[in-house]
């Protein structure tokens, strides 16, 4: 039995991750700042990441084998010009706190979740590999790619050490997520708030044409892969995706078929530039782990759709 601890347990990826861990008998623990009733097995703590000897006895009582942290720059979903963004730039001092607290209690890997979507905006290479030179304009891309550059720092040696440096051994892995969907998912999402939208006779709302693409991924296929990389990947990067461009006008058509209704949104202008184009080249995972996802954009939806109508919150 191998023990997991998941940093920002009560997030959507999070919470199916430590229902499939705890399914195929492992142990998990989870920190997070909100109170989290998954399972009676699961052992939460809440705390926040930023105090760090609440996250050393976590990590010194609990003595996990695998971390993975979920709790990176979620609050950071604003423009860059905000002035509220100061309040979140403490992000990679949260990061060193766990990365410490893994280094000392002889963690085997760090698995950090980023998104797939914000690092490669505005790319002009669709799908996009992992070593597409990417120049995230958001403060939410920029968080991202920030918090993956430091952990590579952190735990990778270079030949140009300093005398007196020190190099701590830890093994990570980057999983670059895509647009991930499924049951639970936050209104804040495109693919539940459009559900939500038309279960209570509403009109969506489309900012922009609704011809922009995402690469959007079922959340069981999210989960399947991430615990694969636990044990995979060492020390590099992933896409996490379907591999395909689906515009939200497809989404919206093909939510609306399933549940037997016409409706059409309404078409907003963004306050922000939106990526008017986004997928994640998966030939690398395909290859080197023999992911292939399984959930199509119908059944996924269905799924989700299933799930909302049954009232299941996150």
């Amino acid at each position: 039995m191998k023990k997991y601890l998941i940093l920002g347990g009560a997030g959507f990826i999070a919470s199916h991750l430590s229902e499939a861990l705890l399914d195929q008998g492992n142990k998990v623990v989870i920190i997070d700042t909100l109170s989290v009733t998954l399972a009676p097995n699961l052992t939460t703590y809440k705390i926040n990441i930023e105090n760090a000897k609440k996250v050393a006895s976590v990590f010194q009582k609990e003595k996990p084998d695998f971390v993975f942290h979920l709790a990176g720059a979620i609050n950071l979903r604003r423009a860059i010009t905000d002035p509220l963004f100061l309040k979140d730039l403490d992000f990679l001092s949260r990061t060193k706190i766990v990365l410490d607290a893994c280094i000392k209690y002889n963690v085997k890997k760090i698995i950090f979740i980023s998104s797939g979507g914000a690092i490669y905006e505005n790319a002009t290479i669709v799908p996009t590999k992992e070593d597409y030179n990417a120049h995230p304009t958001s403060l939410y891309g920029l968080a991202n790619l920030a918090i993956e550059k430091y952990i590579e720092a952190y735990c990778v040696p270079t030949v140009h050490l300093v005398k007196g440096d020190k190099y701590y051994h830890l093994d990570f892995t980057i999983a670059r997520v895509s647009n991930a969907y499924g049951p639970r998912q936050w209104q804040s999402g495109f693919v539940p708030a459009v559900i939500a939208k038309i279960l209570n006779n509403e009109r969506p709302v489309i900012y922009g044409t609704g011809n922009q693409t995402r690469d959007f991924i079922y959340i069981d296929d999210v989960i399947g892969l991430l615990i694969v990389l636990a044990e995979k990947g060492k020390n590099d990067i992933y896409n996490v995706g379907s591999g395909k461009e689906v515009s939200l006008n497809k989404v919206l058509k093909l939510t609306g078929e399933l549940l037997g209704v016409n409706i059409k949104p309404v078409y907003k202008n963004s306050s922000i530039q939106e990526t008017q184009r986004s997928a994640v080249d998966i030939k690398k995972i395909k290859k080197e782990l023999g992911f292939i996802p399984k959930i199509s954009m119908k059944e996924g939806l269905l799924k989700t759709i299933e799930s909302f109508q049954k009232n299941e919150k996150p």
